[in-house]
């Protein structure tokens, strides 16, 4: 089913450096993120459930927008969503992420079956202060992936371990991937999760 009733086991206090400490660590500790609580929420998109989990791995709270109409027919749709403050919260026009944070929702809810997952790194990993310098070098001319770049980045800095984790705590392993983005797939499937589909963002 897409949604389970229990916690997940409380993780051990442990600091960890990079993704192959990560990876190596899970056979010792897989329980590296901890399920926090559920509510039911209203947005504008319709109502969800949200699970938050804390995460051992960067320290941080990361979310769940359930939807599950009961029809284990569909194979759960799922959206990963990474943190982007300037772009969800004061609506910069110089990304297009408010927008993909609201038709992801929107999918997820005409769908009935599925989740959003929002993890909190911000700017493709590379935190907010590199995202504001990112900024100015848009204004320079260069887009989102050339201006990274410019400062040393790859095309993709986030980590999906996350994602795949709180994804299998809900009892899914089986997804279709709402995304425009092809590395996605890659890494879930790096992470265990089936992806049978890419469904590309409308609107």
């Amino acid at each position: 089913g897409l949604l389970l009733d229990e916690s997940m086991d409380e993780t051990s206090d442990i600091m960890l450096i990079n993704t192959e400490e990560i990876v190596r660590s899970r056979f010792f500790n897989p329980n590296l993120l901890e399920f926090t609580g559920v509510i039911d929420i209203d947005l504008l998109q319709g109502q969800f459930q949200l699970h938050s989990f804390y995460s051992e791995i960067d320290r941080r709270y990361h979310w769940a927008f359930v939807k599950d109409d009961g029809d284990i027919k569909k194979v759960p749709l799922v959206r990963i969503e990474s943190e982007c403050l300037t772009g969800h919260v004061f609506g910069s026009l110089l990304c297009d992420c408010g927008d993909q944070l609201a038709q992801g929702l929107q999918q997820v809810a005409e769908y009935g079956r599925g989740a959003l997952v929002y993890l909190r790194q911000e700017g493709r990993g590379i935190g907010l202060a590199n995202k504001l310098r990112a900024y100015s070098l848009q204004d320079q001319g260069l887009d989102t992936y050339d201006a990274d770049g410019h400062l040393g980045f790859d095309a993709d800095d986030r980590s999906f371990t996350e994602a795949a984790t709180m994804l299998r705590s809900l009892g899914v392993a089986r997804i279709a991937l709402m995304t425009n983005n092809p590395h996605k797939v890659d890494a879930l499937a790096r992470e265990g999760i089936d992806v049978v589909s890419r469904e590309p963002l409308t609107g």
